[in-house]
């Protein structure tokens, strides 16, 4: 496999957010009494690579899209602020595997979040020099497959010399829509249906020896 450009998923990908972000829904939800228990980061798991509002909605059966909306402005504008703040953790040679890759290939980000959200990622982690475009729902409204559509388009990048690297089936299945070769990432949040699928990765520093 050889790939100039790599596109990447964000959580359960790169990094993992769950113990900043969990604070703020906890807040958001118990001050419009949405909750009796508060939510723990693994209770997210199952969640992470999904769209806001569906989330939400299977959170709390029986919510109102009026109040999805009002609630998740609330958690957005919080997330967003606090994540430029205290971030997320990366995963194990996340930073070292970028900057390595970034001096040979152009690194781009498709993710399901809101705006702001890689915007807060890259500000966190000082990687706005890393990566050449990013595209997320947040910002087009549109699913993850027209986003890597986008970012193609955008940047003329090809099936030929471009990759997805992701960890849940969602992932897997927006990078065939688009005819992309795709990378799984064993460490992330989700499973793929086909359980035996390479090429795979347990740690993201394997990818080099993968592109």
């Amino acid at each position: 496999m050889s790939n100039k450009n790599l596109i990447f998923d964000l959580d359960g990908t790169l990094w993992d957010s769950r113990a900043t972000i969990i604070k703020i829904w906890n807040e958001v939800l118990n001050k419009h009494q949405l909750i009796k228990k508060d939510l723990i980061p693994e209770d997210m798991d199952q969640y992470m690579g999904l769209l806001a509002d569906d989330i939400l909605k299977d959170i709390i059966p029986g919510i109102s899209d009026q109040q999805v909306q009002e609630v998740l402005s609330e958690i957005v504008r919080s997330e967003n602020q606090v994540l430029h703040i205290y971030g997320g953790v990366l995963y194990d040679g996340v930073e070292e595997t970028l900057r390595s890759l970034a001096k040979n290939h152009s690194l781009f980000i498709v993710s399901n979040c809101q705006n702001g959200y890689i915007e807060a990622f890259l500000a966190y982690n000082k990687f706005n020099d890393l990566f050449t475009d990013f595209e997320s729902y947040g910002r087009t409204q549109k699913p993850k497959s027209e986003n890597i559509r986008l970012i193609m388009e955008r940047n003329n990048l090809s099936s030929d010399n471009s990759v997805y690297i992701g960890d849940t089936q969602t992932d897997y299945n927006s990078a065939a829509v688009n005819r992309l070769p795709f990378i799984f990432c064993e460490y992330g949040f989700g499973t793929l249906s086909d359980r035996k699928y390479q090429p795979s990765i347990s740690k993201l520093s394997e990818l080099e020896s993968c592109i």
